[in-house]
């Protein structure tokens, strides 16, 4: 009888260990890609510099008004009201410049444009 209530125990005890385990790696990987992300030269000099609130806005109403509404609350592309609350400095910068996410184009500014555009929709 005792072998008969140990095996339900033994089972969740496995089954807790694979989970503990698949939970590590997924935290691995995930720790992996953002050191990756982070390790970008150009990300990095980006996240270096302070960027410019009016240079911010004429940089996105040269680039991103078209689609996103000349207030940034969207048109083509979605309201970008709040994105900082929404996404990282890094996905920003990257959404920005990956270009994978059609019909947006990639777009590569240089660091301190960038960094100026971040600060932008920060205010938003």
């Amino acid at each position: 009888m005792d072998s008969q209530l140990s095996q339900p125990k033994a089972l969740a005890s496995r089954l807790m260990i694979a989970f503990v385990a698949i939970a590590l790696i997924m935290a691995i990987i995930i720790l992996g890609i953002y050191i990756s992300r982070v390790s970008d030269p150009y990300i990095q000099e980006v996240l270096t510099l302070e960027g410019d609130l009016a240079r911010g806005y004429e940089i996105f109403q040269l680039n991103c008004a078209g689609c996103h509404g000349q207030q940034a609350d969207g048109s083509v592309g979605p309201s970008l009201h709040h994105v900082p609350k929404r996404k990282s400095k890094v996905r920003l910068i990257e959404q920005v410049i990956s270009g994978k996410t059609p019909p947006m184009p990639k777009f590569q500014p240089s660091a301190q444009e960038m960094a100026d555009l971040l600060t932008y929709l920060e205010g938003l």
